[in-house]
């Protein structure tokens, strides 16, 4: 935040211009971290946004590798199992084994990235950190 340079008090001041002067410098101040809330608010949002699309992008593509593999690796496996099992039991197991595994991958990338949307702090540090800095100054101003 830019360090503003307020006229200095002299002795000659009344006590309304002193109180005008606090009162200029403390909307100021608001305003200023208004400001500063909103943008890093902004910032967050944007960022919690790009992880909500990695989410979204993870599920999708859950869903195309499911859709491109299924009916290939089904086959290939019911044919396989059929040697094994009966060929009723073959068409069933195969698209379940399938399964399992696609929602194994997709549940895995989904976690990942609601894992990190999670750990991403929304608490505005910077203002927070600015907010007790002036009330330090003010609390000086107003004692001076």
């Amino acid at each position: 935040m830019e360090e503003q340079q307020f006229p200095r008090r002299t002795d000659e001041q009344s006590l309304g211009d002193l109180l005008k002067e606090l009162s200029a410098e403390t909307a100021e101040l608001v305003r200023k971290q208004v400001e500063l809330a909103s943008t890093e608010l902004s910032q967050k949002a944007s960022q919690a946004a790009g992880l909500l699309r990695s989410v979204s992008v993870g599920g999708a593509v859950v869903f195309a590798g499911a859709l491109a593999l299924l009916y290939a690796v089904i086959s290939a496996l019911t044919a396989l199992l059929a040697q094994f099992l009966p060929l009723g039991a073959a068409v069933w197991l195969a698209p379940l084994a399938v399964g399992a595994a696609l929602v194994a991958v997709g549940y895995s990338m989904i976690g990942k990235s609601l894992e990190r949307l999670r750990a991403l702090s929304l608490k505005p540090e910077k203002t927070t950190q600015t907010l007790q800095e002036n009330t330090q100054w003010l609390k000086a101003k107003v004692r001076s």
